[in-house]
């Protein structure tokens, strides 16, 4: 039987008919209502609750939902399905803040001294002068492009799409026989061969700008740079949000949503419109004498990104990654076209998906190892990926061995109550007073806070714990001497900003589920890189330089990274923090086929080690769910603080006094 169901949302409604035994979240997607599902549908979140006031439901699950939720109608949209006409209200749904370009996630590019456009580039643009054909030379235009290719650029072999076939007799026409070709090398560093991208009519300066771009899909974000291909600078850098959050915060979630009936297609098209948003963005960033950029003008795309991330962009079904033996369809990618992956930038666009390791370790890993230069370093060295994935890398030149665990998207700001990204009004670092337990706090471009970014919840976390408000196993002290911690609706929580003192109005808290996410992140990251170095016998302390990669970890504070146990404790000099290496590798890619062809040899080079087979990184990650550790002696430095803070409560407890008003 056929159903109406009626949404009222943002005061508005939308209607659709549904048949029997469709899910409540598959009718709000049909009726063009946006119910987020951070657990791709897995009814564990409990975050798409929705209120049935009126009509004919079944829940399945009543996960997460208390007697009086359900006197008061509410559902779970991805675990309620329709029996009969139903009215549904949807509350607000969470409001993921657009992460702007500012200084704050501009990074500073030089181009790699060794960039000679006319030696690295594969994407070139060249002059043609052909001979019109007559009566006597009656040869097709193809035929005749060809020619002249081979005979004035050396190009043997030359190929072409139909869609640019079409266009290379009316643009030969138009043109009076002078033409610009923009051609694709294909098999550096030979340049016989070719792939015709565009026929443009008249002469073109070889050295105009020629637009290329780099692109990192994280599981959380989204990143790409905007660069002339002929100087190798780059003119724009844009990051969002990954439009697949509101189907799964993490790649399992992902890859479950994706399996449903629509749900590959869906977040297929989330990521694009993300790509393309931001490819707009980009475009409008450069300023252009003549015409303005647009997206079809760009002529090269480099991708990385990890395994799921890639499947997902192009369609490929994702679900033997995550059920063992835990297989990928493909790690090397041949290249494509940017028609062919839906991209808006030009139909014919060389689109360079970079290579992957395994299921776990994907592009994202290898161009971070290339642009870390991990795979050229004579000392041993870690590379730590403090991303949704915390993936890991330890070696040199000679050898390199990686393993992935899931973190989750906590330090992202991701599933953490008033969690958002480095952007303004994310208070980025606090500090807590040890007598009067008052927070300070410092807010990314000053002004009134708005929730709290990565940097800012690693802070918090370390001084909560050597304060006493929060225990080693994550608990709040609710005895302690301070109306700030409290009892709220998931257990204890600490106030670090009232609500008069916000953006928002409404009180920033740290709460008891996002201390159980940042243990569960932190944990996981730590027990990988230790299980990984014990797999190979390399003790920690042997590793020269810790390389962190991450769009925040160049903000991380190391002494309170290692103070909650994410970092080894060893002297902070020896830690490096890269920023994004992902779109980093991507744009050394994207310009120089030698370094192209590096990252493949990286991915080859690779020894994947799969840690859901090891008993021991279970029993490291259980034992990494504390603050700093299970075993203090791994975290001297920890020890001795905390000695010297309880030491002092003990002998200042007497004069404690009111900490000073908050810093912006």
């Amino acid at each position: 039987m056929q159903h109406s169901v009626t949404f009222t949302y943002d005061d508005r409604q939308a209607q659709v008919t549904v048949p029997t035994n469709t899910l409540l979240s598959e009718a709000a997607r049909l009726a063009g209502v946006e119910i987020g599902q951070p657990c791709g549908g897995q009814g564990r979140c409990g975050r798409c609750a929705i209120q049935v006031t009126g009509g004919n439901v079944r829940r399945r699950s009543t996960l997460r939902l208390s007697t009086a939720d359900l006197e008061q109608g509410y559902a779970l949209a991805c675990q309620t399905v329709i029996e009969g006409d139903a009215t549904i209200y949807v509350p607000p749904q969470e409001k993921i803040e657009r992460r702007l370009t500012t200084d704050r996630v501009v990074a500073e590019v030089s181009v790699p001294a060794d960039y000679d456009y006319l030696l690295c580039q594969t994407v070139r643009r060249l002059f043609v002068s052909l001979p019109p054909p007559s009566m006597d030379d009656q040869t097709d235009d193809w035929s005749r492009l060809q020619t002249a290719l081979r005979l004035q650029h050396s190009i043997e072999r030359l190929t072409c799409s139909l869609g640019v076939l079409r266009k290379i007799g009316p643009v030969l026409r138009q043109g009076e026989w002078q033409v610009t070709a923009v051609v694709e090398y294909t098999q550096p560093p030979d340049r016989s061969a070719a792939r015709l991208i565009d026929l443009l009519p008249g002469r073109l300066d070889e050295y105009a700008p020629l637009w290329g771009c780099a692109v990192d899909i994280g599981t959380t974000t989204v990143t790409l740079w905007l660069v002339d291909l002929v100087t190798g600078m780059v003119h724009a850098q844009v990051a969002e949000y990954n439009g697949q959050i509101a189907r799964g915060e993490d790649v399992i979630s992902r890859i479950i949503y994706a399996s449903r009936p629509g749900g590959g297609e869906e977040l297929q098209q989330r990521v694009l419109e993300t790509i393309n948003g931001l490819l707009e963005r980009a475009c409008k960033r450069v300023k252009s004498p003549d015409a303005p950029l647009t997206p079809q003008q760009i002529v090269k795309v480099t991708i990385a990104g990890n395994s799921t991330m890639m499947h997902l962009l192009l369609g490929i079904p994702a679900s033997s990654i995550r059920l063992s033996p835990f297989i990928t369809v493909v790690n090397h990618l041949p290249p494509l076209t940017g028609r062919e992956v839906g991209l808006a930038v030009h139909p014919e666009a060389l689109v360079d998906c970079l290579p992957g390791v395994a299921s776990y370790v994907g592009a994202d890993i290898t161009a971070g190892v290339l642009s870390s230069g991990l795979d050229n370093a004579e000392n041993v060295m870690l590379f730590l990926d403090v991303g949704t994935n915390g993936e890991t890398v330890l070696g040199n030149r000679d050898w390199l061995v990686t393993c992935a665990c899931s973190a989750g998207p906590a330090f992202e700001g991701a599933g953490v109550v008033h969690g958002m990204r480095a952007t303004s009004g994310a208070i980025e670092e606090v500090w807590i007073n040890s007598e009067t337990l008052e927070p300070t706090y410092r807010v990314i471009g000053g002004g009134k806070p708005k929730g709290l970014c990565g940097s800012g919840l690693i802070s918090l976390l370390s001084e909560a714990f050597l304060t006493g408000i929060l225990d080693k196993g994550g608990n709040f002290n609710l005895a302690a001497p301070t109306p700030r911690v409290r009892e709220g609706a998931h257990g204890g929580e600490y106030v670090v900003a009232w609500g008069d003192e916000t953006a928002t109005g409404e009180d920033i808290v740290l709460t008891r589920v996002d201390v159980d996410n940042l243990l569960r992140a932190k944990a996981a990251i730590y027990a990988g890189f230790t299980v990984l170095a014990e797999n190979v016998g390399i003790p920690l302390e042997s590793v020269e330089r810790v390389l962190v990669g991450g769009s925040f970890g160049k903000y991380i504070n190391v002494e309170k990274a290692i103070q909650i146990g994410l970092l080894p404790d060893m002297e902070w000099s020896r830690f490096e923090f890269l920023g994004n290496t992902s779109v980093k590798g991507a744009y050394y890619a994207l310009l120089d086929w030698r370094k192209r062809e590096r990252i493949t040899h990286i991915a080859r080079r690779m020894t994947y080690i799969e840690l859901s087979a090891d008993n021991t990184f279970y029993e490291a990650f259980t034992s990494a769910l504390f603050l700093p550790h299970t075993d203090l002696n791994k975290f001297p430095s920890v020890a001795e603080a905390l000695s010297r803070t309880h030491k002092k409560s003990e002998e200042e407890a007497p004069y404690a006094t009111r900490a000073d008003t908050n810093l912006s």
